[in-house]
C-alpha cells in the first residue's frame, strides 16, 4: 500500500504578529512573514526534500477561525516534547496535556493551546 504524507498545514491566527512571536519562542526558529493583502502568512522553516510537511500560520478575517476544541490537530515532531513544552507558558500559551507515553513503539505526545487559542500537539520518540 502506498503511504500518505501530509504536504502542508495552516494554523489560523487572530493576531499574526503575536502568533509569530509565540511559535518562534516555543520552537526556537525564525518564521518568514508574507503579506498578500487580506491574506497573510508566516512560513515555518522546512526541508522540501523530506517527507515532513511544511506549513504556516495564516490570517484572513473571513476564511480562518481559531479553535481550542474543533478541527484538525497538528502534531509537530520533537526530539523531546518537554523541550518545547517548557517554553509554551512563557510564550503565552497553556499546556492541555503534559508529555505522556502513547506506547513504547509510538513514543510520547503532548497538547497545548497556542497564543491564538488553537490546540497544537507535539510528538517525540523519547
Amino acid at each position: 500500500m502506498k503511504p500518505v504524507h501530509v504536504a502542508w498545514f495552516e494554523i489560523p491566527t487572530a493576531d499574526l504578529d503575536r502568533a509569530i512571536s509565540f511559535y518562534q519562542t516555543v520552537f526556537d526558529c525564525k518564521l518568514e512573514k508574507l503579506d498578500m493583502g487580506e491574506f497573510k502568512m508566516a512560513m515555518f522553516p522546512s526541508d522540501h526534500t523530506s517527507h515532513g510537511a511544511g506549513g504556516s500560520l495564516v490570517y484572513h478575517h473571513d476564511f480562518y477561525e481559531c479553535s481550542s476544541s474543533a478541527g484538525t490537530l497538528v502534531y509537530f515532531h520533537s526530539e523531546d516534547c518537554e523541550t518545547e513544552l517548557a517554553r509554551v507558558e512563557k510564550a503565552g500559551g497553556s499546556i492541555l496535556i503534559p508529555k505522556q507515553q502513547i506506547s513504547p513503539e509510538y513514543g510520547y505526545m503532548a497538547v497545548f493551546l497556542d497564543s491564538e487559542g488553537n490546540r497544537v500537539a507535539l510528538h517525540s520518540q523519547s
